[in-house]
């Protein structure tokens, strides 16, 4: 064997590796292992630049997307659609993504040029555009049902953080989040008074999670009235101030 051949194996054997190593990372053996080839390859390790995951990588964009839409659309159904444009946002970012693939470890699975692989650590771009191939090439060999359980164990503790962090514009959906998590319950809400003529009514609501009943709030209609009270029930869960408990002095 020469130079070249001894190369070139050493190569081929390499990326058997790899691709060994990143089917064992996302539960899922190829019926065509050129497509994760294909994903894993950066521009810098390819023969031609087709031959990358860069066409991969604008497919697996779009499958993510329509994935993580699809499922706050479903999960979600309290939340407007700035909420879900924000949450969105940031389950599919790039900061997202990249730490995702390194929590997998796809970034050990990249076949890249030398040039590349004397860095220290591979730049954040990089690691996420390979998740994103990654998602196409088996959105591609295996289809739908494939991929969406894989997304949304992947992805699950991104959603959680975005509905939380963005929670302030939808107390009721966080909440109900939190309980159905934590406490094993749905919360209900219950309306305990209201005064005013017909033209100016105002509302208390309590909030309501198994025996276990939290401050009420008012609002001058039942919607806001129970978003103050889910306010109110996530302070008290929290050992916070409530926000709202001035509200209940109202006569």
């Amino acid at each position: 064997m020469n130079l070249v051949e001894e190369h070139v194996g050493i190569e081929g054997s390499d990326q058997a590796s790899k691709l060994e190593q990143c089917q064992q990372i996302i539960d899922y053996r190829f019926r065509d292992p050129s497509l994760l080839l294909s994903a894993l390859t950066h521009a810098s390790g390819a023969p031609h630049r087709l031959d990358s995951n860069e066409r991969l990588e604008f497919l697996g964009d779009a499958v993510l997307g329509l994935t993580v839409c699809e499922w706050l659309y479903e999960e979600y159904p309290e939340y407007n659609e700035g909420d879900l444009t924000k949450i969105k946002s940031y389950v599919v970012s790039r900061r997202a993504c990249g730490k995702i693939a390194i929590s997998l470890g796809l970034d050990r699975c990249l076949i890249v040029g030398r040039g590349v692989t004397r860095n220290r650590s591979f730049p954040k771009s990089l690691v996420s555009d390979v998740f994103e191939s990654v998602i196409a090439a088996i959105y591609l060999d295996g289809g739908t049902e494939i991929i969406r359980p894989r997304l949304r164990k992947w992805l699950a503790d991104e959603v959680r953080i975005a509905v939380e962090s963005q929670g302030a514009s939808n107390f009721k959906s966080v909440l109900q989040q939190y309980a159905q998590r934590e406490l094993s319950h749905t919360p209900m809400y219950r309306m305990i008074r209201e005064v005013g003529p017909d033209h100016r009514k105002a509302f208390m609501v309590q909030a309501v999670i198994g025996e276990r009943e939290f401050i009420g709030a008012w609002g001058n209609n039942k919607k806001d009235a129970e978003q103050r009270a889910a306010a109110n029930a996530l302070a008290e869960l929290h050992d916070q101030p409530i926000p709202f408990q001035d509200d209940n002095k109202k006569e």
